[in-house]
């Protein structure tokens, strides 16, 4: 296939040596399957910033360190080469953390480098699909929520949040789940929003397994877990119980409930949408 622009730089490098096919395309990127000498990765190609949410990015910028003075006050600015640092900035964020989490035992893939990383696939050696596209019995849902769980417990004690967890960020392998796209992730110590957005990825995987296994939209993963590491106890073999009392007088559980029930019935309709899309195809 045509290489496309973002990836051309890679070649002449010599990091990869072939664009073999498109993988996925989402908000922030697009996803390529590639060749790198006898290994076969994937390579991401961010989209232009401009096609892309700047208040959002805002968001989730919030705590992150710049590691000079000089492109700290060009981002500032919002000057030409303060924009230039901040994509840089952005594109290196998901690496940075995809080697600290793999360092802390986190469920990613390993990366080679800013744009290529390994290629998950599944028992047949095919690209493993999302979670959000396979179907589940009670007992698989129970195990993957399980497992994401400590997935996130494992990110939280190296300070750091996903910040858009959903199972269109999880991918299936044959021994998992494992958790991709980092671009957005979040500094637990250092973002003013962190507890809503970790709160936001733990409901929206409760509500999308919850589906399968519906006891599982009674447990308050996410408060217990937050609780434990304001009071500086969560550690990574901490083990959870889904239980949680809140002071009711400082924390609304209605809204709670109510976001984790929005969560389930956004998954419904994108995945309604994939199978209409799937059947017009």
């Amino acid at each position: 296939m045509k290489t496309p622009q973002g990836l051309q730089a890679l070649i002449d490098d010599g990091v990869i040596d072939e664009v073999l096919r498109p993988l996925k395309s989402g908000k922030e990127a697009a996803v390529y399957v590639v060749r790198s000498g006898e290994e076969v990765r994937c390579a991401k190609v961010y989209k232009d910033m401009a096609q892309r949410s700047f208040q959002q990015r805002v968001q989730y910028q919030e705590g992150r360190k710049v590691r000079g003075s000089r492109e700290a006050r060009a981002i500032g600015k919002a000057s030409k080469y303060g924009r230039k640092q901040q994509e840089t900035a952005w594109k290196n964020t998901e690496v940075e953390a995809l080697y600290r989490l793999r360092e802390a035992g986190v469920r990613v893939p390993e990366p080679y480098g800013v744009l290529v990383m390994e290629l998950v696939t599944d028992a047949g050696g095919f690209s493993a699909p999302r979670l959000g596209e396979v179907e589940l019995d009670p007992a698989q849902a129970r195990e993957f929520h399980r497992v994401l769980v400590r997935q996130v417990v494992l990110m939280l004690c190296c300070g750091l949040i996903h910040g858009d967890l959903s199972p269109y960020n999880v991918l299936v392998g044959p021994d998992g789940p494992v958790v991709i796209d980092f671009p957005q992730v979040v500094s637990a110590g250092g973002n003013n929003a962190a507890r809503t957005m970790l709160l936001r990825d733990v409901n929206t995987l409760t509500a999308w397994l919850g589906r399968s296994a519906p006891e599982l939209l009674d447990t308050w993963y996410g408060e217990e877990m937050w609780a434990l590491f304001e009071a500086g106890e969560l550690r990574p073999d901490t083990e959870l119980s889904g239980e949680f009392t809140s002071d009711a007088s400082a924390v609304d559980l209605d809204s709670v409930r109510h976001a984790i029930n929005d969560a389930r019935e956004e998954a419904l309709i994108r995945q309604q949408g994939r199978e209409a899309a799937a059947e017009d195809d």
